[in-house]
């Protein structure tokens, strides 16, 4: 083999080399850019669940004060529980939120209640106080379980 060629093919070598190394180079830092992403990504989504966690426990704590409509409590909660325990709506004592959301989810809040007729408004509110008083003390000993359950 003459001594041209085999010095070509070093050189196509190396070149090949190279190139392989610059791309791997590549390849390792798209990597650890993702690792820090997802580092990221599951720092931000910790510290959501606890702070959703802490927020379960202050309304919690707010039902067991009488400070919170318990209508609000349940749609709050029920709101919560859905993004860090679902399963746990199914189990009693529970249930209450899910049961209390049921029967109020129909009607407005925020800016709809504003804008509804005052009429139709009092008459949600007599239906909401009845849902309330119906589930008084069955919220609040959920309210107890869900502020002390380690999630």
């Amino acid at each position: 083999m003459p001594q041209w060629l085999q010095w070509s093919l070093i050189i196509a070598g190396t070149i090949a080399i190279l190139v392989l190394l610059g791309f791997i180079r590549r390849q390792m830092i798209i990597l650890a850019e993702n690792r820090r992403r997802e580092k990221k990504a599951a720092a931000f989504h910790a510290k959501r669940r606890r702070d959703m966690i802490e927020s379960i426990r202050v309304i919690a704590m707010a039902v067991e004060e009488d400070q919170i409509e318990y209508s609000e409590a349940c749609l709050r909660l029920k709101g919560l529980l859905d993004h860090v325990a679902p399963e746990l709506m199914e189990r009693s004592p529970y249930r209450v939120f899910m049961k209390v959301y049921e029967q109020l989810r129909h009607m407005p809040t925020h800016q709809a209640r504003q804008n509804t007729e005052a009429r139709f408004v009092e008459k949600m509110d007599k239906e909401r106080f009845e849902v309330e008083e119906r589930y008084a003390d069955e919220i609040r000993r959920a309210a107890t379980a869900i502020r002390n359950h380690g999630f």
